[in-house]
């Protein structure tokens, strides 16, 4: 069974509004076991709208549309999916009998513009709607040596869609379905190396037509890999994955940091938690990124037990007392030594980071960013090249300093001075 997505309106498709619903019917018909196909969006113009309808209704087998509803004239959907099905438009008289009872329940008389919510494609029934006054829209329509296509209209306001989903277009999908399907992903996150060389690692996995599949995206240098699997239900599509990822972790060692909503400063929070330590910051070139995010990861007494944001060198130099900062490059280790060893010092915590700042780029040259990390035992300090945009380059760095903190927290190696690409 595939599905297609059509959200409607002036105000979504010239970027006035964004679109949410359409994002979470598709999760909604995934959880299904519907393959959501086709995510469509169209204005307000009914020869679009028509042309939309008969397109899906052709290539699908299920169709959810959001918007038009209302009782203006620019609400189309009615009259669209009744010109695509080649039926006429009839009004219901029990469906306008609610929506008058609705306004005389709010203490208002209704308008009779509103009337034309009560108009139906023949054939359709009307799917309700407890919090509107725009019922929705169910029609089966019949095509040639083929199942019918099930086209459902529904409210484009998320407080009365979603109820109208749960309440009636949900169980009418799965009941179409006949045997029972549903399809779910397991998210893997992964830091430190890049998307092409990632793949590489992983040659037989990403290819198309896997089962299980695995596809790969990339966000501020995190990348997720996102295993689906179909199945009759949740434990079938559990065992399905467990392999893949199995070999993922196995490939990938340290490079797969964990799953689902974590990030670095997760994982790094729940390997402090469980140590009973503590981490303070001292950073510049990252804007205090590295201090929010792992404030935000957990209780500040917990985790994290202070930061500092650097704005220059001479103001790490009179907070260190470091003379031999004075001859020194914003980008050089010595810096984010000072920095890291000075912030553990001064606050009693038990790791100190300290990220020194990006030289201004002149003429596109590559910048330089260097990490330390002060533990109990010694320094571990990091450099790296910059080439990435500069629209990104502080999330990135961030992160970078949190995954050094995340490989010295799980014990492993790393050389007093790294050279590697950021």
């Amino acid at each position: 069974m595939r599905a297609e997505i059509i959200a409607i309106g002036d105000e979504i498709i010239t970027g006035q509004r964004l679109d949410t619903n359409t994002q979470w019917l598709a999760e909604r018909l995934t959880e299904l076991g519907v393959d959501v196909a086709f995510h469509t969006t169209i204005g307000d113009n009914l020869a679009d709208n028509v042309e939309a309808f008969k397109l899906a209704i052709k290539r699908v087998d299920v169709v959810v549309a959001t918007g038009g509803l209302g009782p203006t004239a620019d609400d189309l959907t009615r009259e669209s999916i009744a010109a695509a099905a080649g039926v006429g438009l009839v009004r219901d008289d029990a469906s306008l009998a609610y929506i008058r009872q609705l306004f005389e329940r709010r203490g208002r008389t209704m308008p009779e513009r509103n009337a034309v919510q009560a108009d139906f494609p023949e054939g359709a029934t009307a799917i309700p709607n407890e919090h509107g006054t725009a019922p929705g829209v169910e029609l089966h329509v019949d095509r040639a040596e083929r199942l019918p296509c099930s086209v459902f209209a529904l409210p484009g306001v998320p407080a009365e869609m979603r109820p109208m989903w749960e309440q009636t277009v949900a169980p009418a999908i799965a009941s179409a379905r006949g045997e029972a399907r549903v399809i779910r992903h397991r998210r893997i996150k992964c830091f430190g190396v890049g998307e092409s060389q990632l793949e590489a690692m992983l040659p037989d996995l990403i290819r198309r037509g896997r089962e299980p599949s695995v596809g790969i995206t990339v966000s501020d240098a995190t990348i997720t890999l996102r295993i689906t699997a179909a199945g009759p239900d949740d434990d079938a599509c559990r065992r399905a994955m467990e392999p893949t990822a199995a070999m993922i972790y196995e490939i990938l060692g340290t490079i797969a940091y964990g799953e689902e909503e974590d990030e670095l400063e997760s994982v790094d929070a729940r390997l402090l938690v469980d140590r009973h330590q503590t981490v303070a910051v001292a950073e510049w070139a990252t804007g205090g990124l590295v201090s929010e995010w792992l404030a935000k990861a957990a209780p500040m007494e917990s985790v994290l037990a202070g930061g500092f944001v650097i704005g220059s060198l001479k103001q790490l130099e009179q907070l260190t007392g470091e003379a031999a900062l004075q001859d020194a490059a914003p980008s050089d280790s010595i810096v984010a030594t000072a920095a890291a060893e000075w912030v553990r010092r001064t606050i009693g915590a038990d790791y100190g980071i300290g990220v020194a700042a990006f030289p201004p780029i002149q003429n596109g040259g590559a910048a330089k960013l260097c990490i330390s990390i002060a533990g109990p035992d010694r320094t571990r300090r990091l450099q790296f090249d910059s080439a990435t945009h500069p629209a990104i380059r502080q999330s990135r760095a961030a992160k970078q300093a949190l995954n050094a903190l995340r490989l010295v927290l799980l014990a492993r190696e790393l050389p007093e001075e790294t050279q590697a690409p950021l």
